[in-house]
């Protein structure tokens, strides 16, 4: 008989979130392809604003209890309805070990969310698949000893490199219920996640890449003669960087005609705008705050270059390969940015774009080369676009995913 495509569970932390449209790019195009998923939500939205990726979702989804305290009937239900279930001892066995290095609150909600997935989980689930390898994939974990059924999941950015490595080992090792497989979208991060791994086999890069059919067409090439149009996309946060680019762009001689435009939301909007005002750049910044994807697309197709002056964070946090590096260059958009985990894999230096150090003076430096050359800004912008349509499009990375999960399911899941 001929194989049927698995009915898959996907686990995230938040849905629908502005900040992860490659997830919802990727289960759209897996519905495409033929996937019934159930989604399953950590937390509840946040964000006011929608990307049109949301709505195109067919799949149901399902609130788990964000904070167990909230819904105490719901998680004792999930507790009392699993107790029975042939793995339940094997999972209470691995999340007391993982208790006992870490001490959290979120460890134990980790646990509680996962016997209410476990009890609720419709019966014809084969498989489960858990966005990020931290929280979500614990739940994930969990639920899947609970009911005895395989897991897999996709590693990011900050769930890499904030997570003890003891975590990610044992989620990477057979003997101690790992994951089938784990996708992971950076080729420094498939590295350090293969080394963990007890066969390398069970790690595969996947690059999100991107669905071009989204996009309109690249404009023109922006003319000259109105001054330099900087745009940034990103949340407010240290690893992006954008209070050094300030820092920078207060350095720029004041003989150059230039605006900074930035998108997206974040914990300290307030305090970089009381930095720009204090380095009286303000007059020249203009805070959009979370926007949807038209608005984004029309603002790249409006400016110059696209600065993402992504660095390590001091807890380790940092940025894989963000998508909107891709998003920028389908608009053919200079793109200048700094050699930070994997963005190198996707722009070479002096050829697709610039990648500066993030020092304040040389990102400067760079804003002041890239503002007063046009026609170096097309040559990279034109280069970018070739990378991106060569190299990082959507679909080779989903005809993957889609043989690991295939790959994953019980081997007597049959039409």
């Amino acid at each position: 008989m001929t194989k049927r495509r698995p009915k898959v569970a996907v686990v995230v932390k938040g849905w629908p979130r502005l900040s992860e449209t490659f997830i919802a790019q990727e289960l759209v195009a897996l519905e495409e392809m033929g996937y019934d998923l159930d989604l399953w939500s950590l937390r509840f939205p946040t964000d006011k604003k929608r990307h049109p990726l949301h709505k195109r979702l067919q799949a149901p989804v399902h609130y788990l209890p964000e904070y167990l305290h909230q819904e105490p009937a719901r998680v004792l239900g999930g507790l009392f309805g699993v107790i029975a279930k042939p793995g339940f001892w094997k999972a209470v066995g691995i999340w007391f070990k993982d208790l006992r290095r870490d001490k959290t609150r979120n460890r134990v909600r980790r646990f509680g969310q996962a016997c209410v997935l476990a009890r609720e989980l419709p019966d014809n689930i084969d498989l489960l698949y858990a966005h990020f390898m931290h929280t979500p994939a614990s739940v994930t974990r969990y639920a899947a000893i609970m009911r005895d059924m395989p897991w897999s999941v996709s590693a990011h950015a900050k769930d890499i490199w904030t997570s003890p490595e003891w975590e990610k080992r044992e989620k990477l090792q057979g003997s101690t219920f790992g994951a089938a497989f784990l996708a992971t979208c950076t080729g420094v991060g498939a590295k350090h996640l293969s080394d963990l791994a007890d066969r390398p086999d069970r790690v595969e890069l996947v690059y999100h890449g991107l669905d071009l059919t989204r996009f309109p067409e690249p404009p023109e090439p922006r003319a000259a003669e109105h001054g330099v149009r900087f745009l940034s996309v990103g949340r407010l946060v240290e690893k992006k960087g954008f209070d050094r680019l300030i820092a920078a762009l207060a350095l720029l001689p004041d003989d150059l005609d230039w605006h900074w435009e930035h998108i997206g939301g974040g914990g300290s909007g307030a305090a970089l705008e009381g930095e720009a005002e204090r380095l009286g750049v303000a007059d020249k910044v203009t805070w959009r705050g979370a926007c949807d994807q038209p608005e984004v697309i029309d603002a790249m197709r409006t400016s110059d270059v696209f600065v993402l002056p992504s660095r390590i964070a001091e807890d380790g946090d940092r940025d894989g390969l963000p998508n909107v590096l891709m998003e920028a260059a389908s608009q053919k958009l200079c793109l200048l940015s700094t050699p930070v985990s994997a963005i190198p894999e996707f722009i070479t230096d002096g050829e697709h774009g610039v990648l500066s150090d993030d020092t304040p003076e040389d990102l400067a430096a760079n804003l002041l080369r890239l503002a007063r050359n046009s026609d170096l800004r097309i040559a990279l912008a034109d280069a970018a676009y070739v990378r991106l349509t060569t190299s990082f499009l959507m679909q080779p990375g989903i005809e993957q995913l889609d043989a690991r999960l295939q790959a994953a399911a019980p081997a007597d899941q049959k039409a």
